[in-house]
């Protein structure tokens, strides 16, 4: 390992993945439907309308009056961006309002039990439109409603997604804390916003699914104690910083461990994870995906850098 691999990064002893996107995708793809449907390959059936969803790209980060940014570790980054479409917080995410990025992997260690992602990542909105003539009309941070991190996992017999986001706004409103997954519905249909017979359960896919409400909770998510955090947004949308990200769980007592945001550390300990029955066909299955969702009509941006995930 490089000294600059490990003054960026702070890897359990085994590393599985060292993403840089400057060397290109590296198997990072975005999350689309199951096309498995007749009688010509249809999505599969659910309320959630997902061929929208805009797909990754290797991006060199150019906007309007600085031209190129570049990565940090070269020209090109991974983007995640979004359509310029969005519900108000309280209904289901529109058509496009959110973008994710997923790697496809799978365990092959026997002995296992913490699991560990970390990223080098920098967000900004789109430099778009002037918007009246109050504070700084042309920044745009508010339009960024969150952006997260974390896994969809199956192993040991039960689904399981974890991970953390960073809740940025909620209609307009700043709010800049963190939050982990966990589903708070009492059912099935509870969790698909009272449709019965969608495909999902509860606990799977609560970056769309779990019912939100007007004062900012969402019952796919909780707030982490002392989650408040103020992020770097520069003083113009064509500004980026790059910051650092990071979450440990542990995969045999389905816990969270601890997430870290640039030198902010918070003890997750005794945070249970919530478990799922299994699918059919994936077991081992090990997917760590990041996304971001608009809060406004205006597309937002999610830059990686770098990824890097290990376990031991």
């Amino acid at each position: 390992m490089d000294t600059t691999f490990l003054s960026r990064f702070q890897p359990l002893k085994r590393v599985l993945v060292h993403d840089v996107f400057n060397a290109g995708y590296n198997g990072w793809m975005e999350i689309m439907p199951n096309f498995n449907e007749a009688p010509d390959f249809g999505e599969s059936p659910s309320i959630m309308v997902k061929h929208q969803w805009p797909p990754v790209m290797l991006s060199t980060a150019t906007f309007r009056y600085p031209g190129s940014h570049g990565s940090l570790s070269g020209q090109y980054s991974l983007k995640v961006s979004t359509r310029p479409i969005a519900n108000p917080f309280d209904q289901p995410p529109a058509p496009g309002s959110m973008g994710h990025a997923i790697k496809r992997l799978s365990f092959h260690h026997l002995k296992r039990r913490y699991l560990q992602f970390e990223m080098w990542f920098a967000f900004t909105a789109e430099q778009d439109t002037i918007e009246g003539d109050g504070p700084l009309p042309g920044l745009h941070e508010n339009s960024i409603r969150a952006f997260g991190f974390g896994w969809d996992l199956q192993e040991r017999g039960n689904r399981f997604f974890s991970g953390v986001r960073y809740l940025n706004a909620l209609d307009g409103k700043l709010q800049k804390k963190w939050q982990l997954i966990y589903p708070s519905s009492k059912d099935d249909k509870d969790w698909a916003y009272d449709t019965e017979g969608d495909w999902c359960i509860k606990g799977v896919d609560p970056f769309w699914f779990g019912k939100r409400y007007s004062d900012g909770r969402h019952d796919g998510y909780k707030d982490i104690d002392g989650g408040q955090q103020s992020l770097v947004y520069n003083e113009t949308d064509c500004k980026i910083n790059w910051q650092y990200g990071r979450l440990l769980i542990d995969t045999e007592k389905r816990e969270y461990v601890e997430m870290q945001c640039q030198d902010k550390t918070f003890d997750l300990k005794r945070q249970p994870i919530y478990v799922t029955p299994p699918y059919d066909r994936i077991d081992g299955l090990m997917n760590p995906l990041v996304w971001i969702e608009t809060d406004t009509n205006r597309r937002v941006f999610l830059y990686l850098d770098s990824v890097v995930i290990s376990q031991e």
